[in-house]
């Protein structure tokens, strides 16, 4: 089982919830707790809110439910159903975690979640609490439509999955078995807690569980007074309130009936209920106290049981009527089964129990290596694969929903949303949905790529209009310089520069940006300005050692002598740079892996392009060919098995060597890097499959991609933050939105180029 996942999944748990006392609130609990632990205590994280839970409530009376639960469901009422749904769609959900049983929702055998699931667009996971192997049209009916609207089911048995094939018609590759899950116990001895209870000395038989009519304790009481007429001292206690339904419509009845028939049997001795509902830390107790643990169901189609679970995994021996649930879980010499309703049966399974140790701890044993697998650590790590799982499939059955534009016919240039994000300071780095987010302030590689974004703009249409955008992203780079070159990074809104925000990258990103603006078309003081700021940052080219940063700086070196070719200082500072680059892919390169890094992460592209422009700037064919041929390994392992669109490195694992490649979150920044290297792969080979690769990795913004989702924005001129396995990230930050325009302006350079016949 995977222990470690890159990346918590937001999940949506649907069901009911405490304080509500249900079995189903218990599970949902359970699960979300455990799938908590496993993500490493996500619910700490207020900001993130990455576990939500929509909690299913019935009667007038308001709950006091904890911070997760998110959303209330009157489950009578339909339009709370499509509110819960509307409310999942709009919430950064990844996926809903749904947990399914016929009696917890409103309408015609529970028909009222069918609402919920036709209008929800994120992946389901629906959990089946129930599998009936002769249901009615309209239980029929209601799970099949629900097996249709989920990505994935979870059948909790084996039989069950069966059922759901072959009566409910629900496709193999649909069905995921993932058990009932436990908490974790230690292999204690009866004697640690019987104490507690009164029962020091005593042989205990427990049975728990919210009580209601079908759960055979009558049977299970004259099986006890039995066993009391030769082991005066055994001790059966029934632990659990009533069941709430049960109370509301018939009040205390059944128990009542059940204390008469102790009256009657002369066993007030040997029967003791415990009629609350009792904590967890209780209930482990009480478990590690029984010596056996009695399950006397009287219907053969109960699909799961947790009272069976528990009493695996904290390893008790078991004796139950034979439930498709208890068939399944005590197959192996894990348990004793009887027949239903059959006392005498029971009572001879039980004295034979009581009176051979050996046995019973044979049992015991059996029961707890088995219930290994069930406590919560192992069955959440199911879970959370099964969501990842649906995750993904969801994506690809959603793939095609919309068509990648003709490249031909580009959208125009549209710098809207770029100055939405600029304001006198610079270039704003994230964004909720579309409205800057001003808590986290400013970076120089944000504003040293909205820099190039302008100057490109500047070239192409000469319009007067952006040159307050470039002033504004000159200005700020000009404040992130310090009198000794170095580019500080992180600007907070109240314009304090912090210096753990300082990387390498931006500094290489604004040598790259201020590059281009050396060979723009500026004016005589931008043009000094720009030369000045570029000079000044050139003693800090020996301190770079981080690839990228190297990659910038040679691409600012080279934009520079293509103005000044003649000056030797930059020239020299190239070369160095350039063999540092060099070095890195022959040292760390092989034919099967011609990267210079044991893991491809981000911006990759941009390490083949600085060799291909370097190379060209100084004449060094070595560093070209290596870097087409990085380039061309690169696009290779970055386009799909069908070779029809570009799927990118995601950054939820990267590709390291030897691994594989995540698939998400792809970035708009990756895309645009390979645009820009594959433009430079074809302005120096010469060779029209770079135009064509060019294109096809712009295509990716547009909807040629994994998921056939369109990252640009029409509507605000801005471009989501990434391609997620759920869909698009609705973000429209800086990076992607400059990513997006500098695509877009590369493409729309690139095409006037050669329609001019260049």
């Amino acid at each position: 089982m995977r222990t470690r996942f890159l990346k918590p999944l937001r999940i949506a748990f649907v069901g009911t919830y405490p304080p509500r006392q249900c079995g189903i609130a218990t599970f949902t609990q359970d699960l979300l707790n455990a799938i908590n632990e496993l993500y490493g205590n996500v619910l700490a994280d207020e900001a993130q809110r990455y576990l939500h839970v929509i909690a299913m409530h019935r009667g007038a009376a308001p709950l006091s439910y904890p911070p997760e639960v998110r959303f209330e469901v009157r489950d009578h009422r339909e339009e709370d159903y499509l509110d819960a749904a509307e409310f999942i769609n709009l919430s950064p959900i990844d996926v809903v975690s749904l947990q399914h049983e016929y009696g917890i929702f409103g309408g015609d055998e529970g028909s009222h979640i069918l609402e919920l699931l036709a209008h929800v667009r994120k992946p389901v996971v629906t959990t089946l609490h129930t599998v009936l192997h002769e249901p009615s049209p309209s239980q029929r009916e209601v799970l099949q439509e629900i097996a249709a609207r989920s990505t994935l089911l979870v059948a909790q048995t084996h039989k069950s999955a069966e059922m759901l094939r072959e009566i409910y018609g629900v496709p193999e590759e649909k069905i995921v078995i993932i058990y009932h899950g436990a908490p974790d116990v230690p292999f204690l001895d009866p004697a640690y807690y019987k104490d507690q209870f009164g029962a020091e000395g005593r042989p205990l038989i427990l049975t728990f569980g919210l009580l209601s009519p079908n759960k055979g304790i009558e049977y299970a009481i004259e099986a006890v007074a039995r066993v009391a007429r030769e082991l005066p001292e055994v001790l059966y206690f029934v632990v659990g309130a009533t069941h709430p339904e049960v109370r509301k419509h018939y009040g205390e009845s059944y128990r009542l009936s059940l204390e008469e028939r102790v009256r009657r049997l002369e066993v007030e001795e040997n029967v003791v209920f415990h009629n609350r509902y009792v904590t967890l830390e209780e209930l482990i107790k009480f478990l590690v106290a029984a010596d056996i643990f009695l399950a006397p169901y009287l219907v053969r189609e109960q699909a799961v049981s947790g009272t069976i679970t528990y009493a695996l995994a904290t390893g008790k021996a078991i004796v139950s009527t034979p439930s498709w649930y208890a068939e399944e879980m005590l197959a192996g010499g894990r348990g004793i089964l009887v027949p239903f309703r059959d006392p005498e049966a029971m009572a001879e399974a039980l004295l034979d129990l009581l009176r051979d140790e050996t046995k019973r701890d044979r049992l015991r044993k059996a029961a707890y290596e088995f219930g290994r697998q069930l406590v919560w650590r192992e069955v959440a790590g199911r879970y959370a694969e099964a969501f990842e799982q649906a995750v993904l499939r969801h994506a690809r059955e959603g793939k095609g929903a919309f068509r990648a534009f003709r490249l031909h016919t580009l959208p125009e240039v549209d710098l809207s949303h770029l100055s939405r994000l600029t304001d006198e300071t610079g270039v704003l780095q994230h964004a909720a949905y579309t409205i800057p987010d001003r808590r986290y302030g400013y970076t120089t590689d944000d504003n040293a790529r909205a820099l190039i974004v302008t100057l490109l703009h500047w070239d192409l249409f000469g319009e007067r209009e952006v040159w307050d955008l470039m002033h504004t992203y000159f200005s700020f780079l000009y404040f992130a310089q310090t009198e000794e070159g170095w580019f500080r990074n992180y600007l907070t809104y109240e314009r304090r520069f912090l210096p753990e925000g300082d990387s390498e990258d931006a500094q290489g990103r604004a040598i790259w940006a201020l590059g281009w603006a050396v060979r723009g078309k500026l004016s005589e003081d931008l043009l000094t300005l720009s030369i000045q700021m570029f000079k000044r940052a050139l003693p800090t080219w020996d301190g770079l050692s981080a690839l990228r940063a190297i990659a910038f700086a040679i691409l600012g070196g080279a934009y520079y002598l293509e103005r000044f070719p003649g000056d030797t200082e930059v020239r020299t500072a190239l070369g160095e740079l350039l063999g540092k680059l060099k070095r890195a892919f022959a040292e760390k390169g092989t034919p099967d892996w011609p990267w210079p890094e044991e893991i491809l992460t981000y911006d990759n592209a941009r390490l083949p392009q600085a060799l291909i422009a370097g190379g060209r700037a100084l004449d060094d064919n070595e560093a070209m060919e290596r870097g087409v041929e990085a380039l061309e390994w690169l696009v290779e392992i970055q386009t799909d098995p069908g070779g029809n669109h570009i799927s990118l490195v995601g950054n939820q694992g990267w590709y390291p060597r030897g691994g594989e490649k995540a698939k998400f979150d792809q970035q708009p920044l990756d895309a645009a890097a390979l645009v820009d290297a594959c433009r430079e792969a074809a302005i120096t080979t010469g060779e029209a499959r770079w135009w064509r690769e060019m294109e096809r990795a712009f295509a990716w913004f547009l909807g040629r991609n994994d998921l056939g989702l369109p990252l640009y924005d029409f509507t605000t001129g801005g471009c989501y933050d990434g391609l997620q396995a759920t869909g698009v990230n609705r973000n429209q930050g800086a990076e992607s939105t400059i990513s997006w325009l500098l695509a877009l302006l590369l493409m729309k350079r690139t095409l006037r180029r050669r329609t001019a016949g260049e």
